[in-house]
């Protein structure tokens, strides 16, 4: 009971507003139409043969009418005694019907052709807008967004989105162009008829909207669902290992049915409601039937029609009922295309971070000076993470950042990055605020090596050339040899082509970081971020990776953060930083005479060893 009212509670919460996730139906169709405005020639060639198919198709009963009636005729003639059947004429009514039907059959596959061509590159243009954008947006959207929730826009929204456009949009051109040219032929025939079966469309569009409006809402949250189930898979799959070390698989597996239940239960009251459609077309053309029959046997008797006039209204009202079935038959696909859209238009239009500067300033040739003045960040406007920082690195100097966990080490670096804006103060480059540089320019600058290594699937060769794309064999060998990773890769299998998998698990934790480090250096850059480099790598390793590091930093500026204090004992200046100020700053020596907070950090690491 309790889990049903948990799962009745996160429906209704998937129904409310959401930041990520706008709610304008209409505003979305508008903004697909304007979307595939740019394809108005093969459009308008569908929107042609669309037509002239429908046209053809239309005509059709009313022909095969003058050929029942002509059937007629010759009966009641023969059975008189004063006349025949003209086969001959029936013959060419129904060669003339043939043709009709199969120049219709091609114009259909042509349309169906240009659209899957449309769509296409619909679905192309979108993935691509996409691809342009991820690299736009601030570092403040994918920490704010699950990485499940992002690929599902990426790849199910926009395949929903396309595959929606495919089979829905010619569907409907055809639907409108047959109801208009139904209403006409019928008008032809006999306008009372036809005023019988006008007034079963105010029904018709009345029960379609009520539905359509009452299921959008589980479709949004069907979406929402889809991308949270997404995000829980690669979350799971990504630390599986821990999740079997602490015994978890349990609580995995009940919080991914949990999601799953909830995804079943919006999906079955979305595909419901937009299933009742079908049937209440059904019901509202075999009314539609027993009126025409009634109303035809009447006009009939008394002379004012044909049979063959009846047999093709019938024929008509059919037809004529027959597009409102197909709207409401591709309705859910028309609700998902539109949920789809809006959660990949959202993705569209969220809020960039500024890429280009004003001035066009390049640092193919800075120094290397780095200057905090007076700077202030916070991650929310209410929560200061870094409150008056002001510091000062010189060419070639190696700067080292310690201090316990929370106190804005990290956020000092995504500030110099400039993957985040300060909020006052500034930062300046050889005495230049980088505001001044575009943020690609600006990042050229710098060598990076994060705690949290990343290799792609590819050759060890491959992951180190990533810093310095066109740098031959001999110089990424000697970078791996200056940091040390030259003898474990060489007792490869195959030595620098050995392939890694996607999450690189055919080597450990201190390889992996051993390639990043080689990266950064290959990458020869003026200055150099070390975010906790060595913290993968065993106590030796690290004593050899240290000598080499030095070597590989002089002549940069470097930037060192480090829990491990014995890595920064031969720093330039260390800066000890808490609750986002700076605390104390000199050499190891200084700080350690100062028996100050770096003294305290220095001994609960080393008193066991020191003892």
């Amino acid at each position: 009971m309790n889990k049903m009212k948990t799962r009745k509670k996160k429906i209704k919460e998937d129904r409310l507003p959401d930041k990520n996730r706008p709610q304008d139906f209409k505003g979305t169709v508008f903004k697909i139409i304007r979307y595939i405005a740019s394809f108005r020639l093969p459009v308008f060639v569908v929107l042609v043969c669309s037509v002239g198919s429908t046209v053809f198709n239309i005509i059709g009963p009313k022909i095969l009418g003058s050929a029942t009636t002509l059937l007629s005729e010759g009966l009641f003639a023969k059975i008189r005694g004063d006349g025949g059947i003209d086969f001959e004429g029936i013959g060419a009514i129904l060669l003339r019907v043939v043709l009709l039907y199969i120049a219709g059959y091609i114009l259909g596959a042509l349309r169906g052709y240009i659209m899957a061509g449309v769509t296409q590159k619909v679905s192309y243009r979108l993935r691509k807008e996409i691809s342009v954008k991820i690299n736009r947006l601030p570092m403040r959207y994918f920490e704010e967004n699950t990485v499940g929730d992002i690929l599902s826009r990426i790849t199910n929204d926009v395949d929903t989105v396309a595959n929606g456009l495919n089979q829905s949009v010619t569907q409907i051109i055809s639907c409108a162009v047959t109801v208009v040219g139904v209403f006409i032929m019928m008008l032809t025939i006999s306008p009372l008829m036809t005023g019988l079966t006008m007034l079963l469309l105010p029904v018709s569009f009345l029960l379609i909207g009520t539905v359509m409006k009452r299921s959008q809402k589980y479709f949004r949250a069907q979406q929402k669902l889809i991308g949270e189930l997404n995000s829980r898979v690669e979350e799971t799959y990504g630390g599986h290992t821990v999740i079997k070390a602490f015994n978890r698989e349990k609580a995995v597996s009940s919080a991914f049915a949990e999601t799953n239940e909830q995804l079943r239960t919006s999906a079955v009251r979305a595909q419901f409601l937009s299933g009742l459609m079908h049937p209440i077309m059904m019901l509202i053309g075999n009314l539609g039937y027993v009126g025409v029959a009634v109303s035809g046997s009447f006009l009939a008797a008394s002379g004012a029609i044909g049979i063959g006039d009846i047999q093709a209204f019938i024929q008509y009202v059919k037809n004529f009922t027959q597009p409102i079935q197909q709207l409401a038959q591709i309705g859910n696909m028309l609700q998902s295309m539109a949920a789809a859209a809006e959660r990949v238009f959202a993705f569209l239009e969220a809020e960039e971070e500024v890429q280009s500067a004003e001035e066009t300033l390049r640092v193919d040739d800075v120094r290397g000076d780095v200057d905090f003045c007076n700077v202030r960040f916070g991650y929310t406007k209410d929560v200061t993470v870094i409150k008056d920082f002001t510091a000062s690195a010189k060419q070639g100097q190696k700067i080292a950042i310690v201090g316990p966990t929370g106190a804005g080490k990290t956020t000092l670096v995504k500030l110099l990055m400039r993957y985040y804006d300060v909020d006052g103060g500034c930062i300046k480059l050889d005495g230049i605020d980088i505001c001044r540089y575009d943020r690609r320019e600006l990042r050229r600058a710098f060598g990076m090596v994060l705690q949290d290594t990343w290799l792609f699937k590819g050759t060890i060769m491959e992951n180190i050339r990533y810093g310095k794309l066109d740098a031959t064999d001999e110089e990424v060998i000697a970078a791996a040899n200056l940091i040390g990773a030259h003898s474990f890769i060489k007792a490869m299998p195959d030595g620098y082509n050995t392939k890694l998998n996607e999450e690189a698990g055919n080597i450990s934790a201190g390889q992996k970081q051993l390639l990043t480090i080689a990266r950064a250096v290959l990458a020869d850059t003026k200055l150099l971020i070390l975010d906790e480099a060595t913290s993968s790598v065993d106590t030796r390793t690290e004593q050899l990776l240290q000598a080499a590091m030095d070597k590989a930093m002089q002549g940069r500026t470097s930037f060192v953060i480090a829990h491990r204090l014995s890595t920064v004992r031969n720093a330039d200046l260390i800066l000890v930083v808490r609750n986002g100020d700076i605390v104390e700053q000199g050499t190891h020596n200084e700080l350690l005479a100062m028996n100050g907070f770096y003294s305290e950090l220095y001994n609960s690491q080393f008193r066991d060893t020191e003892e």
